[in-house]
């Protein structure tokens, strides 16, 4: 880092030229990436996404999309099979498939008594609507295709017999709370920056709150130049592209807050000029170096799924969180520098400088504070905070990541009178996740049906003989099961669907598909977290310099992970309080998506705060020698800092969540919810007692270990008395991330 330090300030000029050129072709990045950015959500290789695909380009219609099911109650006195009223309905059923541009099936024509309701005056039938843009993220999605209803209503009323009441229910009917609209970037960005300047004139209360958001609004563009360098090899999607601008400015805020205010408690040390940058530098920027690493290595969890759209979120993730760690690191210093010379000609001016900066020269208060009572009740608070967090974990074991019932959607309207009316007429309603089935060429539709029909769970199926269901020498048949698709029982009909089937035949439909991603991306999530943590603790121990210490952050990161999982549950499933803070009637329903891409985001972000904590603490056991100081003047010394940068990044994620896509606002609620919790329970109280509790161990590094990880061993000492809070910071040489203290280091550094 001193190598980097030097050529950066010793090069002003050409470090200057070199950002620029960065910036201007990051703003060329983002002209050639907007046109050809990736609207799809595809997920190859998956065989429910396959059929779905197969189905959409022979038929036009069905395959992913969920079937709209118009719900007819004819008149007292008739019933749906006689012949002048099945030829009624028939003809009505047709008006609607055309006005749609949809492919039907009634009882008119699949003479299937399963569309019958038991008192013979109701019966349904299924419309299957064109593709949807799937766009955005993939969770269930409910309610994002157009608002048919109306147009099935009012075209099957002419047709239908005088008297006869039709309702149109379904899944996407039934649903609440979707807008299309999507994420209003522009506004989300005002938010968020507004936010981030509102947190960075409260920390530097002067012109140099604004150097961050320099670096930021520097870092963002650059990023994009990394994404189009990427662009060749992955399919960057438009959530990535969307995305990248809001967690980019709290990433590169974060960073550049971290080493500004390093820089200020140096110059308020006495150290000027650029030996405070330099100084700065060793520390800070060394943590910085090891949370980029931290963050990428979270979302490698991402890139490493075979989804696309999760690829894409996780290069552009590691693009972000790159180019926030380089312009931290190399433009950041040129303005450190520039307003240290500032400040020099204001002191050689004879003003007095001394009242701005001495808030840096010592620990805040009210961290320092909390500090001390862990240190004291360490005990107490481990026990308790951990309970609470452990107790959040449990709940999220009932995570519901399939498709919502239609128990927690609408309980009023034409689609809720559809179900009850469906279901009070002896008719299931699993009927409304019926799914198709698409039989080749050389392989028996009616066949198929039968076997079919002979499957546990199943209530019908629908096969009918006529062009919209046959075509160029194929056929699709269609499932209706008699429990919901997202339900234990529904999930279970598909599965034994989709062995019974022959060879060839491809089961598609809505649920399949999920079923088909939650099997893939969470199947190999165990190992994948395995070899995430242990790549974790290797760079965590060669930077600390301890055994105990990378160990207790990767339990610590994954309780915290755990226990938001299960805060979204008690949020997004239970209900509690979702109304209130987003206007949001939950459906009981968490997006397939949401829990890894949560888990990549928060993973790096929590361990973010980690280095940042313990590598002061570090530095502060290598000047004291004693645990208790270390903790103390660590948390007094970056809880200022990491509070304030949680908030940014908080304020960034509950810009995203306010309005937007139903999945959209759970994602970003989920990660706006880890950096709440991460930075008051997790980092302020939990990582301060178990280091506490843990005392000389926690900088334990065994010769043989140190030779594994080639670095300097850490044996273990004696703790040395604690001066108490009221001594004097020790203001000695510091000691950076990852590097042993010199021989020269202050008390309590040597080895021994």
């Amino acid at each position: 880092m001193n190598r980097l330090c030097d050529f950066v300030l010793g090069r002003k000029r050409l470090v200057r030229m070199f950002v620029l050129v960065l910036l201007l072709a990051g703003g060329g990045a983002i002209g050639l990436l907007i046109p050809n950015m990736d609207e799809r959500n595809a997920y190859p290789g998956l065989p429910g996404y396959e059929a779905n695909q197969k189905i959409m380009s022979v038929y036009g219609n069905g395959g992913y999309e969920r079937p709209f099911v118009p719900v007819v109650t004819l008149p007292e006195g008739q019933r749906a099979d006689s012949p002048e009223t099945e030829a009624a309905l028939g003809r009505a059923f047709d008006a609607a498939a055309t006005a749609t541009d949809a492919r039907g099936a009634s009882y008119a024509n699949t003479g299937d008594k399963a569309f019958l309701g038991d008192d013979g005056r109701t019966t349904y039938g299924l419309v299957f609507g064109g593709p949807v843009e799937q766009g955005g993220l993939p969770g269930s999605a409910l309610g994002e295709a157009p608002p048919l209803g109306p147009v099935i209503a009012d075209a099957m009323r002419d047709e239908l017999p005088a008297g006869s009441e039709v309702r149109v229910t379904g899944l996407d009917t039934l649903a609440q709370g979707s807008d299309a609209g999507g994420l209003n970037v522009p506004v989300k960005l005002v938010v968020t920056v507004g936010a981030a300047i509102v947190v960075l004139l409260y920390v530097f209360r002067s012109a140099l709150a604004f150097v961050p958001l320099l670096t930021a609004l520097v870092a963002v563009p650059v990023s994009f130049l990394g994404l189009l360098a990427a662009s060749p090899f992955i399919a960057v999607h438009e959530t990535t592209v969307i995305m990248l601008p809001l967690l980019g400015v709290g990433i590169a805020i974060d960073y550049a807050l971290i080493l500004v205010t390093r820089w200020r408690e140096e110059e308020a040390k006495g150290h000027h000029g650029d030996e405070a940058v330099r100084r700065a530098m060793a520390t800070s920027g060394h943590a910085i170096v090891f949370s980029a690493g931290a963050v990428a290595i979270g979302l490698v969890t991402m890139v490493l799924l075979p989804i696309p759209l999760l690829r894409s979120l996780g290069v552009g993730g590691m693009m972000v969180t790159a180019a926030s760690a380089l312009v931290s690191l190399t433009l950041l210093p040129l303005l450190l520098s520039r307003s240290g010379r500032r400040l020099a000609r204001r002191r050689e001016a004879g003003a007095d400088i001394s009242r701005g900066l001495a808030k840096e020269a010592s620990a805040g208060r009210f961290w320092t504070a909390v500090a001390q009572r862990v240190v004291r009740l360490r005990w107490l608070v481990a026990a308790v905070t951990g309970a609470a967090l452990v107790g959040l974990s449990v709940v999220a074991l009932g995570l519901n990541l399939s498709v919502p019932t239609t128990d927690r959607l609408a309980d009023s309207g034409p689609g809720r009178a559809g179900v009850e009316r469906l279901t009070d007429s002896g008719v299931p309603s699993g009927t409304l996740t019926s799914f198709d089935v698409y039989v080749p060429e050389g392989t028996d539709p009616a066949g198929v049906a039968d076997t079919l029909r002979a499957t546990e769970g199943v209530h019908a199926v629908a096969a009918p003989d006529d062009p919209e269901w046959r075509r160029d020498g194929s056929a699709v048949v269609t499932v209706l099961p008699e429990a919901e698709g997202g339900s234990a029982a529904g999930e279970e009909t598909i599965t034994r669907v989709a062995d019974q089937v022959p060879d060839g035949v491809l089961v598609g439909g809505n649920v399949t598909q999920q079923l088909d991603y939650v099997d893939v991306t969470y199947g190999a999530f165990p190992w994948m977290l395995a070899a995430l943590s242990l790549v974790t603790f290797v760079m965590l121990a060669r930077a600390f310099r301890s055994l105990l210490l990378p160990l207790k952050a990767i339990l610590l990161n994954l309780l915290s992970l755990g226990a938001v999982l299960g805060a979204m549950v008690v949020l997004w499933q239970w209900g509690w309080g979702t109304e209130a803070l987003f206007g949001i009637e939950p459906d009981g329903s968490i997006g397939t998506f949401v829990p890894v891409t949560v888990f990549a985001f928060l993973y790096g972000l929590s361990m973010d705060y980690e280095v940042f904590i313990l590598a002061r603490m570090r530095e502060e056991y290598d000047r004291t020698g004693s645990t208790p100081a270390a903790v103390v003047r660590g948390v007094g010394r970056t809880g200022r800092l990491v509070t304030c940068a949680a908030l940014i990044l908080f304020c960034s994620f509950a810009s995203m969540a306010s309005g937007g896509e139903l999945d959209v606002t759970i994602f970003a609620s989920g990660v706006a919810l880890g950096i709440l919790l991460d930075a008051t329970l997790i980092r302020g109280l939990l990582v301060p007692a178990a280091v506490a509790m843990m005392g000389k161990w926690n900088w334990w590094l065994p010769v043989w270990a140190a030779r594994l990880l080639r670095v300097e061993p850490s044996p273990l000492r004696e703790e040395r008395p604690w001066p108490g809070p009221e001594a004097e910071e020790d203001a000695g040489e510091p000691v950076p991330v990852g590097e042993r203290p010199s021989s020269g280091a202050p008390v309590g550094a040597e080895r021994r």
